[in-house]
């Protein structure tokens, strides 16, 4: 494995969160077997969204488009740009959102300038709505909100910040994440965070990484991790039989989120009592279990992992994120070809390269501060000896 530095590490990070969001989001809210059937197997991000010729639709996708995934994760970077610090709950309620309400941006599924929060799912408007029209005390933000990734997607630049603490990049994500999410929600964006922060260990293994999530993850997220990563393993003799691997691993996340893949809202669901998104401590998110399943399955393959993972179907330009979230640090830059690069960046009019870096400066600005305040409190307590 090739030495990465660690601007080329975040440059990874960011960019695999587009490709990751932009291979999958054509495809998005497919089953496997109805991406089979329109597609048969996505494997580059030169793919119509399914929805294109809807009527009504007033939306783009394909061809390198991105979604909230991306534009969030843009946001939590600019957050660190501007405060210069480690971040929590009243950042979310002031920082991110002044980010997804007030800060115009180009959002590339409008193919316009708008506010994020334009954009955004409902859990994720939630931020505005509870911090700004509600003025809750911004570490209870989360508490009532959908049970969701949302706040998983874009929790990756707590990892960077944290590189090579894995603990502290949990703990930080779930300080600023509550202001957004609860429960098993709330949980897999502290592991997330974790998994990218020991991504940044110099030749780590995609082993080691989700041994550091099974320590860290509490109840069901552990669970789930600890069931889909060993069943990985296991398959890796068969990784190439996708019909195998998929009914494998859904049938093990079932046990953890009961939607299937009954994910669309309609209304004969209106008013009828579920377990669907609501708290609890033996459930997971489907999309963490997933994304790193398939990390396993591929050893680290960013590319690989990604394929399988949106191909599997349901929400898939998540699963295609956090999967290339943990990866990128592994493989760096060389992962990506030269049209892919300037696909994203062109299509999204993002300078992904000016945007990794400026974060990685804040970031290598804030692990050199705690390394000093480290060694000042190591020297101080030797001379108490």
């Amino acid at each position: 494995m090739n030495k990465q530095t660690f601007i080329d590490k975040v440059r990874a990070v960011l960019f695999g969160t587009a490709y990751g969001d932009a291979i999958g989001c054509p495809v998005e809210k497919l089953s496997y077997a109805e991406i089979k059937e329109r597609y048969g197997r996505v494997t580059d991000m030169k793919r119509e969204w399914y929805k294109k010729s809807w009527a009504g639709m007033n939306k783009v996708r394909g061809f390198g488009t991105v979604t909230d995934d991306t534009l969030m994760t843009i946001a939590l970077m600019n957050i660190y740009n501007e405060q210069r610090r480690h971040l929590d709950a009243y950042d979310m309620a002031d920082g991110m959102v002044k980010e997804i309400a007030f800060k115009k941006t180009y959002i590339p599924e409008f193919e316009k300038v708008d506010c994020i929060i334009e954009r955004l799912f409902y859990p994720e408007k939630w931020i505005f709505m509870r911090h700004t029209l509600a003025n809750c005390e911004p570490r209870e933000g989360g508490i009532g909100n959908m049970i969701n990734c949302g706040a998983a997607m874009y929790i990756a630049p707590i990892g960077i910040v944290n590189a090579l603490n894995p603990l502290a990049a949990y703990n930080e994500a779930i300080a600023f994440a509550q202001g957004h999410q609860a429960s098993y929600g709330l949980e897999a964006a502290g592991v997330l965070a974790a998994c990218v922060a020991k991504a940044f260990e110099e030749n780590v293994t995609i082993d080691a990484i989700v041994e550091t999530a099974i320590a860290l993850a509490k109840d069901g997220t552990k669970a789930a991790i600890a069931d889909i990563c060993a069943a990985a393993v296991e398959l890796r003799p068969y990784k190439d039989d996708h019909d195998k691997v998929v009914a494998a691993f859904h049938a093990i996340i079932g046990k953890y989120s009961p939607m299937g893949d009954d994910v669309n809202r309609a209304v004969g669901k209106v008013g009828v009592p579920s377990n669907h998104y609501t708290p609890s401590r033996l459930f997971c998110i489907e999309e963490l279990p997933l994304a790193l399943g398939y990390c396993v399955l591929h050893a680290g393959d960013l590319k690989q992992a990604v394929i399988d993972g949106i191909n599997s179907g349901r929400d898939t330009d998540s699963i295609g994120v956090m999967a290339a979230a943990v990866c990128g640090p592994l493989q760096g830059m060389s992962v990506f070809t030269a049209e892919e690069i300037e696909m994203l960046m062109t299509k999204n009019k993002m300078e992904l390269f000016a945007i990794a870096d400026t974060f990685a400066e804040t970031a290598l600005e804030l692990l050199k501060a705690a390394h000093q305040a480290e060694m000042t409190r190591y020297a101080q307590l030797k001379d108490s000896f």
